[in-house]
């Protein structure tokens, strides 16, 4: 068995007990290594020029520059850097303005080391590393009234191909890679590809944007919707 890589992670929490807590948690873990911890947006900006993390698992409301503005910089500064939301909050207010500054993963901070670190491990892999109890609220968000939904387009926007929709039709659905794979009869590389191409034609950043488009579009329907 492969030993796992170690993941060098930056805690960003204003909370000096709670970002130490974070940080004392994360020690246990196998394969993470904090490499910094920051009290606000600008150091953990700063932390990560100088450190090049994998992850930053980034507080939302903290003094000088905030979670979401901070993650803008570093995801347009240092793409490689993946970041990971670890908040006490769930509400809209903070779960989307977030996602669209670039984070890739999203908790709260009842999560445990089980959590945490699937998040990293997904966000890593180019998944999103949504909790559960946040995937269900960005559904419920993204689903709208039957009445309100656009209806399926004659032909698919933005120039996807018939096969790129029905990827995304199971993106949409909650399968995973290898899950599309089997589904389809194909190969785990051919459904990265698929996803790489619709991503790139639709300007997609991660699944949960691709779950969004779906619903926007009418090429998926929002679970539940049909009882409505």
């Amino acid at each position: 068995m492969t030993a796992r890589t170690t993941t060098r992670v930056v805690v960003a929490d204003d909370q000096t007990v709670v970002r130490e807590g974070i940080v004392m948690l994360l020690g246990l873990l196998p394969g993470i290594e904090v490499v910094g911890s920051a009290a606000d947006g600008d150091e953990a900006v700063h932390l990560v020029a100088e450190l090049a993390p994998n992850v930053v698992l980034m507080d939302l409301r903290m003094p000088r520059c905030d979670g979401v503005e901070a993650t803008r910089r570093i995801r347009a500064d240092h793409p490689g850097t993946q970041v990971v939301v670890l908040t006490t909050y769930a509400d809209d207010d903070s779960l989307f303005p977030a996602l669209q500054a670039g984070a890739r993963g999203y908790l709260t901070k009842d999560a445990d080391g089980d959590e945490i670190v699937r998040a990293i491990d997904d966000v890593l892999s180019g998944e999103a590393g949504l909790s559960p109890k946040i995937q269900r609220r960005l559904l419920e968000r993204i689903a709208e009234p039957a009445a309100s939904r656009p209806q399926p387009p004659d032909e698919p926007p933005d120039g996807l191909t018939a096969r790129e929709v029905e990827v995304l039709r199971l993106v949409a659905a909650g399968q995973s890679n290898p899950e599309i794979a089997r589904t389809l009869h194909v190969s785990t590389a051919t459904v990265k590809t698929h996803i790489n191409n619709l991503f790139a034609k639709a300007g997609l950043r991660d699944r949960a944007q691709a779950i969004h488009y779906a619903y926007r579009h009418g090429l998926a329907e929002p679970p539940g919707a049909s009882a409505r």
